[in-house]
């Protein structure tokens, strides 16, 4: 018992975290004196990595064209003991996003294309089959808001020793099938990015990363950027998970995250936009290019709740700040965003070489645009406003009511069952309560070793709702102000025997070599009048994930849910008489 209490007592520590003293706030700042943000972020980062184990970090703060304040924090090599700097390069992962838009509206400029005729326009090759008859067709504009329904990834082979160019994607999507119909939803999609980058190969007649530099990093003035499917050098930082070094596998995929950059080379991008589309004076972009990219392109569009998207751009308002426009980035370790704030000509670039444990890439962005503001318009200095309590309480029964059911989420799988006066789920091992709240919402409670009921800061922030929107009931989850789609609530579809036949284990016979994601453990099981789909990934903490499935046919099935990877087809298959599956590019025989 004493050794169970030692360890809760642990436990509970650490979720709670331990804070030092900020710095004392001045009673006023001058127009322009940066001081006191630098002092207050220097300290904030320093806490926020130390709580969540990330190992090196590098930040800039942009005020129109001047870099008011850039610094590193930690390390970019922990074992050669060298500093993280302004100058140490991350890989910027969905960043790179950004760029390869940006080279597409060029083209736009020198009309050599319309992002709203058909990708098969300039990229004829390009095809995919859709269950979606009389739709409008997969465009450059809907690829670039992620409404062009094409799948998320092509998993195999993604994140690899060797990867094949990125151009080799084209053909085998042939044999896939589309996720959604066009302009249905916001649905993430590394893979249509990639393809802008193969239709920007063959427009230019160039290699995307030397046309890239030629046409966008040069000119910018970013002079240790380069699109790689690697990163190495002597200003490249190392990676590390769990304060052990990691390697950065390689990434095919180079339009959608191959982007190698430092904080000041981003700095210059960010002035750019601050410039409507100028840097050194001289044009990148058009302004009414520049402003058609940060204009919200799905305000039509039912399912996206709380999602609003620009072209590459993702847009939102923030309390203190106002209207921002951002992308964030993540390889397998390295993580990024980049955010401006055009009414106050402002902008923020963070790089971190380790995934924290938490929110810190986005509290210490926030901190710093609120700041800035103060800082730069005359206002007082923020507050730093304690997160309001939100009361919990026990669920009514029309509160239970509403909400149990069996969900597809992101996640997995997601059962609700009322237990007492909550509703009781279990998540990759781990027990949740949904219980009421005074705001309306339902509040998560997390219940430690399966049994105590404890709400680290994080969960007690997040809400969900359950709405009906557009012919779905969806669970929507609030955090931070936002509002996203977790998932969707389900109703089992009718198994054909020629798939309960297919139930059992499965095994990958065409894994790439030096594959970084390994799906593991991979299975067809039959689960509360569901078709599952599971699989681990150990190496990435990615344990038990468990999908529903619902059959189309009887020989495929899509992946239930909304929004990103669900909806996808899952092909059975029978070659030689034995059974496989065939899921984003990888083939798994039945044991």
């Amino acid at each position: 018992m004493k050794t169970y209490l030692t360890y809760l007592s642990a436990i509970l520590l650490l979720l709670s975290g331990c804070a030092g003293s900020p710095p004392l706030k001045p009673d006023t700042v001058q127009h322009g004196d940066y001081s006191y943000l630098k002092a207050h972020l220097s300290w904030l980062i320093e806490q926020e990595m130390s709580e969540q184990d990330v190992e090196g970090l590098s930040i800039a703060v942009v005020d129109d064209q001047q870099i008011v304040w850039s610094q590193g924090f930690g390390y970019a090599d922990q074992a050669r003991q060298i500093a993280a700097t302004p100058e140490t390069v991350y890989r910027t992962g969905s960043i790179s996003k950004l760029f390869t838009d940006t080279l597409v509206m060029q083209l736009v400029e020198q009309g050599k294309l319309d992002i709203d005729r058909p990708l098969q326009t300039y990229l004829p090759n390009f095809a995919i089959k859709s269950r979606f008859p009389d739709t409008g067709p997969i465009t450059p504009r809907n690829i670039m808001t992620h409404h062009s329904g094409l799948p998320g990834d092509r998993g195999n082979g993604m994140w690899t020793k060797n990867p094949v160019p990125f151009s080799q994607l084209v053909d085998p999507l042939k044999d896939e099938y589309a996720a959604y119909p066009p302009n249905r939803i916001f649905a993430y999609s590394n893979l249509g990015i990639t393809l802008l980058g193969t239709m920007l190969e063959r427009l230019t007649s160039q290699d995307f990363s030397s046309y890239a530099n030629r046409q966008l990093l040069k000119p910018l003035g970013m002079t240790n950027a380069a699109f790689s499917q690697g990163i190495a050098g002597e200003l490249a930082s190392k990676a590390y998970k769990n304060d052990q070094e990691k390697t950065e596998v390689a990434l095919r995929d180079m339009p959608a995250g191959g982007l190698n950059a430092n904080v000041l080379d981003l700095s210059r991008f960010i002035a750019m936009v601050l410039a409507d589309g100028k840097a050194y004076g001289r044009p990148i972009l058009k302004p009414e290019t520049l402003h058609e990219m940060l204009r919200q392109q799905n305000q039509d569009v039912a399912l996206d709740v709380g999602t609003k998207t620009g072209l590459g751009w993702f847009l939102t308002s923030k309390p203190g700040i106002g209207d921002v426009a951002a992308h964030g980035g993540a390889t397998l370790f390295h993580r990024s965003l980049l955010t401006v704030v055009p009414e106050h000509k402002l902008g923020v670039v963070v790089l971190a070489n380790s995934p924290p444990t938490g929110d810190l890439i986005d509290k210490v962005t926030d901190k710093a645009l609120k700041l800035a503001i103060a800082i730069k318009t005359g206002q007082p200095l923020p507050e730093d406003a304690e997160t309001p309590v939100i009361e919990t309480r026990g669920l009514t029964p029309q509160e239970q009511q509403l909400a149990a059911g069996q969900y597809a989420t992101a996640l997995g799988y997601i059962k609700l069952t009322a237990d007492g006066d909550t509703l009781a789920t279990e998540l990759n091992g781990s027990s949740m309560d949904l219980v009421g709240r005074d705001d309306g919402k339902f509040g998560i409670r997390y219940k430690l070793l399966g049994l105590i009921p404890v709400q680290p800061k994080q969960l007690a922030e997040a809400g969900v709702s359950v709405r009906h929107v557009d012919g779905h009931d969806l669970a929507l989850a609030h955090w931070q102000g936002q509002t996203f789609v977790l998932g969707e609530k389900i109703q089992p579809v009718p198994i054909p025997a020629s798939m309960r036949n297919r139930l059992g284990d499965y095994e990958i016979v065409n894994l790439a070599e030096g594959e970084a994601m390994v799906p593991e453990k991979c299975a067809l099981r039959e689960r509360d009048g569901f078709l599952m789909l599971e699989y681990s990934i150990p190496a990435f903490d990615m344990n038990n994930l468990t999908f529903p499935i619902a059959p189309v046919s009887e020989n495929a099935a899509v992946i239930l849910g909304l929004g990103r990877g669900m909806q996808e087809t899952v092909r059975l298959e029978t070659i030689n008489g034995q059974d496989f599956v065939a899921y984003s590019g990888y083939l798994l025989r039945k044991k």
